[in-house]
């Protein structure tokens, strides 16, 4: 089982790290480099496929070269990082000072000059995620999403009129899942798990039931809450923040 200190998680999944660069044999090399010292890692050949993954997954970590037709990693890495967007790691046969000093200065977090071992490579994401996980702010108990509060000391939902909604403890433990992890595609398996714990004995379909009470619940007839990826299990829409 990796260790937390190794893999940047938070408990419950490895670290999601996506590699961009326009060079197959790199995609590949840090790919299988990453995914081997237990991160979850996908790779895209320039940024347009980045946006897309972005706009599919969570990410934790972004390697992101800056030399690549289309556009280049540094308007990109001013674009995802504005936002409070993922830890960017910089690759660029660029070595020169005024060219780290642009990278950091635009939000990377760390710059890594080509040619650079794959061992470095993984220490610098090592690195990116620890510094990452000591800025964020302690937790907090209240969660927030589209005029929705969840009180996670209490158990209890309050729509954007403060008036209480009535959820079962599984309702409840499934919402807690999705709202810690927004705009992350999570299996019907691992949310069987998340929510209930190994040893249920509920099949899966009964996820399917609890997600379908939930939308009712949420006022959300259809997938603007809690979207149904075809496949692959399910996905929660709104950004999230704590209070």
């Amino acid at each position: 089982m990796m260790s937390q200190s190794n893999t940047g998680a938070t408990g419950d999944q490895p670290a999601a790290i996506l590699v961009v660069d326009d060079d197959r044999e790199i995609r590949t090399l840090l790919t299988q480099s990453l995914g081997a010292r237990g991160y979850r890692v996908q790779s895209a050949a320039n940024t347009r496929e980045m946006d897309a993954v972005l706009e599919r997954d969570r990410i934790d970590a972004v390697l992101l070269d800056v030399m690549m037709p289309g556009e280049d990693g540094i308007s990109a890495c001013r674009r995802i990082t504005r936002d409070g967007g993922p830890a960017v790691i910089m690759l660029s046969a660029l070595g020169e000072e005024r060219d780290r000093i642009v990278g950091l200065e635009i939000g990377a977090s760390h710059y890594l000059p080509k040619p650079c071992s794959a061992r470095e490579v993984v220490a610098t994401v090592r690195a990116a995620l620890r510094s990452r996980q000591q800025a964020e702010p302690v937790d907090r108990s209240r969660l927030t999403f589209d005029g929705w509060t969840m009180d996670l000391l209490a158990h209890e939902l309050f729509d954007a009129q403060g008036v209480l909604v009535g959820l079962t403890d599984g309702e409840f433990a499934l919402l807690r899942v999705f709202a810690e992890r927004p705009r992350r595609v999570l299996s019907r398996e691992w949310l069987l798990e998340a929510a209930r714990g190994p040893n249920s004995d509920a099949f899966d379909r009964a996820i399917d039931v609890q997600i379908s009470r939930l939308r009712r619940k949420l006022r959300s007839g259809g997938d603007d809450i809690i979207r149904t990826i075809r496949n692959e299990g399910y996905l929660f829409v709104p950004p999230v923040t704590r209070a």
